[in-house]
């Protein structure tokens, strides 16, 4: 598992050194709710980034690698796991209707929020995300009526396989990281060259209009 780890590490780097020289630093905006993806994660570690590096910039690599996660443990599941399996197929027919506008968004943007930072007094006339909420309740509605009884044996063979599958997802997240570990000089670089000097322009630009008069 660990050579195939490496090799899609690799080729989600080398897709985010493609992707980067694209971002601008005039086009990412504040966001006062915590990123979950990027929040104190240890792929972030892993990669070399620190709090100076702007969210969007960590978010296109965290998010693709967060896509590699995932996979590799729903094939595992898939193979090994029937019960947590049947589960989520019945969840995801569950949810398959609705608006879902977070649905087939570039890698990069994936998991980010799909409306900007409301502005006190100058409500929206509607969001995206109120729109996917409309049919939400009708969704959860029909997966309740829908759910089976569990007898006490399949509730524990049910939770044996939730802590493989568990259990696989943290030995796949080390691997990560330390595949990830081996790329820290390139996304350095990137970022070095790319992303510090907007960054710094940026706050020459700041610190200029907030001089005062002389």
């Amino acid at each position: 598992m660990a050579d195939q780890i490496e090799g899609q590490v690799r080729g989600a780097v080398d897709a985010w050194l493609r992707w980067l020289p694209r971002w601008q630093v005039g086009t990412a905006r504040g966001r006062t709710r915590v990123c979950r993806t990027c929040f104190g994660s240890p792929v972030a570690a892993a990669a070399g980034f620190d709090a100076d590096v702007p969210h969007a910039v960590q978010h296109a690599l965290l998010n693709r690698l967060r896509h590699l996660v995932d996979a590799e443990v729903d094939a595992y599941t898939t193979r090994n796991l029937p019960l947590v399996t049947r589960e989520l197929r019945r969840a995801a027919e569950a949810e398959a209707s609705g608006y879902r506008p977070d649905e087939g968004l570039a890698l990069e943007f994936d998991g980010l929020d799909v409306d900007p930072e409301p502005d006190p007094g100058q409500p929206f006339l509607f969001t995206l995300a109120g729109l996917a909420a409309e049919d939400a309740p009708s969704a959860r509605a029909g997966a309740a009526a829908a759910e089976p009884e569990f007898s006490e044996e399949a509730k524990a063979a049910l939770r044996r396989e939730v802590a493989l599958a568990d259990e696989h997802a943290q030995s796949v997240g080390t691997a990560l990281c330390f595949a990830l570990v081996e790329h820290r000089e390139r996304i350095h670089d990137a970022v070095a060259r790319l992303v510090e000097p907007q960054v710094d322009e940026l706050i020459a630009e700041l610190s200029r209009t907030l001089e005062p008069p002389s």
